[in-house]
């Protein structure tokens, strides 16, 4: 793990315990010294916590997890911006939403590095937790929580977020009627707080165990018969968290709970007073469930006083809950089939890539780039051109180190070779220590250039003998198999010459009808020669060696 996803680690537990600011101000300067999504990630989930748009910066984070390759920090960047756009509504493509979280969910699969990777999951888990999809959520914070080292915040972070996930499970089965399965997922809450108390580790463990403290007391205000001591309970939780800055808005969920705790120990008045102020306070973005939650509890409140606006209201809202709760589980099912379609074409396009790829160096196979060949010439008008590359002293490794170390040093070679092309360039390995390259609209001066710095970059590997002897040729696509030859003449030359070296070999045809192939090296001098077919059948070649 690289110093900087480290501190991105960091940062995020920074952002979420009461430091978004601090942690804002870090990545931005970071970011200014180079581009890394990670820390884009670390300034969107500050600005989150800050109550700002962090849209802006999800998008950059997208595009510059794209240009890192990384499948996780894109899948962060998906996942978070759905869930922001589900939170505040701001859509006009509910499907598009579900399809980001989809695509999101099996980028963090395809992700390798653990703290890409592990958010990425939470990503994820968070957009589904919107949706209030708890099936699909639990397994993926299960998931971050087995992935995240010991001896950080992290893993009791993800226990908090379990132990949440349930009380809002179970806030919900209390709208529709279902008491005792409300109750069973209070008591799983609990558990899982419990655990975070215990597993609260890092610099912000105390910001932790007041998270998993308040869930706890909130999971038991339902079950304990000592609701009054959970009252006070809940009151200092949230007196401490608020105290860390955390945002009001995440703590909102605990208000019901609490004014359910009052009013068991007798307290109706404070109850009534907790739950008129967090009406007070909801924010646009609470979601619809705590907003709703929140005005039942004041309806409960109030009709046990007897107000019969109140039985009327509570009886309207037990209804569009139960009607909620059947739109819940139709997303659900439409999840359950748009990850099913999303794995199968992903399925598909993986065996089609691994069709076209050599399964030793990862670069493209010999049908590839014959495939490629193909449809270059259906534009025969368009520049390309060809770098033929031999392995010089391959047998030697493979006779002195064995064929492992031999592998090993062609898939380094690949590496070197294809770390100098563009995206629009394609290598392949097209024999056993043989790579061909297809460079559109390259001129020779800009081949030779490319050619000479995969000659040095293979030199540069380390513990690796092996140089390669590379033939240059530059032509027209629908003369590419002639410039393909002109190119593997011109690798020969290396080779004859003891290999380590650049050729190009060119083309051109003379006024009289007479065609000439002249050839160059690259490097400290230009070699160019010629060879003439005159009209009798007779060829002569010439060669010299002149300054470059």
């Amino acid at each position: 793990m690289s110093d900087i996803t480290r501190q991105v680690a960091r940062l995020l537990e920074r952002a979420q315990t009461g430091h978004a600011r601090e942690a804002l101000a870090e990545a931005e300067r970071v970011l200014r010294g180079g581009d890394h999504a990670g820390m884009h990630y670390v300034r969107a989930i500050a600005l989150v916590n800050l109550g700002e748009n962090p849209i802006p910066a999800l998008d950059l984070m997208a595009r510059v997890a794209e240009c890192e390759g990384s499948p996780g920090w894109h899948a962060c960047a998906l996942a978070t911006r759905a869930s922001i756009e589900l939170r505040t509504g701001d859509t006009d493509d509910p499907d598009g939403v579900l399809h980001d979280l989809v695509t999101a969910e099996i980028g963090a699969v395809e992700e390798t590095e653990p703290i890409a990777a592990v958010n990425a999951r939470v990503g994820v888990a968070i957009g589904y937790f919107e949706l209030r999809l708890y099936e699909l959520v639990g397994p993926l914070y299960d998931a971050a929580y087995e992935m995240s080292p010991p001896g950080s915040g992290n893993r009791a972070m993800w226990l908090c977020n379990q132990a949440e996930l349930h009380l809002f499970w179970a806030l919900e089965l209390y709208q529709i009627g279902e008491g005792a399965a409300a109750e069973a997922h209070t008591a799983e809450a609990e558990r899982y707080a419990l655990r975070a108390v215990e597993e609260a580790d890092g610099p912000d463990a105390a910001a932790w165990r007041d998270h998993a403290m308040l869930a706890a007391a909130c999971a038991r205000a339902d079950r304990d018969h000592l609701t009054g001591r959970l009252a006070d309970e809940i009151s200092d939780s949230l007196a401490a968290l608020t105290a860390r800055g955390v945002s009001p808005s995440s703590l909102a969920y605990s208000r019901p709970f609490h004014a359910v705790a009052l009013r068991r120990s007798g307290r109706p008045d404070e109850a009534l007073d907790v739950i008129e102020r967090a009406v007070a306070t909801l924010t646009p973005d609470a979601g619809w469930l705590i907003e709703s939650v929140t005005h039942r509890t004041r309806a409960v409140l109030l009709a046990a006083r007897g107000s019969s606006d109140a039985e009327v209201g509570l009886a309207y809202g037990d209804t569009l809950a139960r009607e909620m709760w059947r739109q819940r589980r139709r997303t659900l099912q439409t999840v359950a089939a748009m990850k099913s379609l999303e794995l199968l074409r992903v399925q598909h396009d993986q065996a089609a890539l691994a069709a076209t790829l050599d399964a030793l160096t990862g670069v493209a196979n010999r049908g590839a780039f014959d495939l490629a060949v193909q449809q270059a010439q259906q534009h025969p008008a368009d520049l390309i051109t060809v770098l033929l590359v031999d392995t010089d002293k391959f047998k030697q490794i493979n006779d002195t180190a064995g064929h492992a170390a031999g592998d090993a040093a062609l898939r380094a070679i690949a590496t070197a070779l294809s770390a100098q092309l563009r995206d629009a360039d394609l290598l392949a390995r097209v024999g056993g220590d043989e790579f061909a390259a297809l460079l559109p609209g390259v001129d020779a001066a800009g081949a030779i250039g490319i050619a000479q710095r995969m000659a040095e970059a293979v030199r540069r590997l380390p513990d690796c003998p092996a140089t390669v002897s590379i033939g240059v040729a530059v032509g027209y696509a629908g003369d590419l198999p002639e410039a393909m030859r002109r190119a593997d003449q011109a690798m020969y030359r290396v080779k004859r010459r003891g290999g380590d070296g650049v050729e190009e070999c060119s083309a051109r045809r003379g006024g009289d009808g007479v065609e000439e192939c002249s050839a160059r090296r690259g490097g400290d001098g230009v070699e160019e020669c010629s060879a003439r077919r005159g009209g009798d059948g007779v060829e002569e070649g010439s060669g010299r060696v002149r300054a470059a």
